[in-house]
């Protein structure tokens, strides 16, 4: 059993106690695995990860399928992972092979509630699962918070820029342009600088190509320049921030002074609280004095 009591694994011993009549009370979703499968180890904590965010209300059902074989021939299974979502007893739906986030919890939407939060905890707990990369569940608590308020500026940055992520910029630009408030001045400007390095970065080279220059030029302005922002664009701040402190150092006049704007932006972005704009801000004033 995991620490976590809404995740466990079931056998065909406890298999209809545990998902069959379980499901009657909450939706259980399956996951059929095996050890040699890659992609359902890369799926397993991902699993988790929602389970977690229903806070009980989704239970997680683990079926180890090089083990549990009469399971297997039971419900049909042929490709690993697969996963399947019951409810009142039956199997409602359900999906094989590795999915993303983003697809898993649309599947689920229509068939569990997210536990109910009150208006404040939302905002920090979509601003903490967008700070760990669950842009997904952001989205989903905001959206839940937006429902109930929909001026909340705070709110409304912090969608922008999960739309931003998922590459939905003119959608993000759109609900930026939304927000009256002067306290968020400099969210805003974080938010824009996130939807500029994703624009820059859609035209620049590949990655790979970059550090290929590189290689062959360490003082290739251009190319350092270019995979700071795709690194920015990746949320990769710090090889970012250190890049073009760099190239400041190095040619502060380089591009008129670009290597200096960008990284205001991305102090701008990450927020004065955050670790890395309280070192690099005193690096690049012992840079410049």
């Amino acid at each position: 059993m995991s620490d976590i009591s809404y995740i466990f694994d079931t056998t065909g011993a406890d298999f209809d106690q545990a998902v069959i009549q379980n499901s009657f009370h909450k939706p259980v979703l399956v996951d059929f695995w095996a050890d040699w499968c890659a992609p359902c180890k890369a799926l397993m904590p991902l699993l988790a990860q929602i389970a977690e965010s229903y806070q009980g209300e989704l239970l997680l059902a683990k079926v180890n399928c090089d083990i549990e074989q009469d399971i297997v021939m039971r419900f049909g299974i042929r490709s690993l992972p697969t996963v399947v979502l019951f409810k009142d007893g039956q199997p409602v739906d359900g999906f094989a092979g590795a999915q993303p986030e983003s697809a898993i919890r649309a599947m689920l939407e229509p068939h569990v509630q997210m536990p109910a939060t009150p208006q404040g905890n939302l905002l920090d707990a979509a601003q903490a699962a967008f700070s760990e990369g669950r842009i997904s569940e952001a989205e989903n608590l905001l959206k839940q918070l937006l429902t109930e308020d929909n001026t909340n500026a705070a709110g409304l940055i912090l969608y922008a820029r999960c739309l931003a992520e998922r590459g939905e910029l003119g959608e993000a630009e759109t609900v930026l342009n939304a927000v009256k408030s002067d306290e968020h001045k400099q969210a805003i400007a974080g938010a824009r600088a996130q939807l500029t390095f994703l624009r820059q970065a859609a035209d620049l080279p590949e990655v790979a190509d970059l550090k290929s220059r590189l290689a062959q030029d360490a003082g290739d302005d251009e190319a350092v320049y270019q995979l700071a922002i795709q690194q920015l664009s990746r949320q990769q701040y710090e090889p970012a921030l250190d890049s073009l402190l760099k190239l400041f150092v190095r040619n502060r006049g380089y591009d008129g002074g670009l290597p200096h704007k960008t990284l205001l932006q991305v102090f701008d972005l990450l927020g004065n609280d955050h670790p890395l704009v309280t070192t690099y801000r005193r690096k690049l004033y012992n840079a410049i004095y």
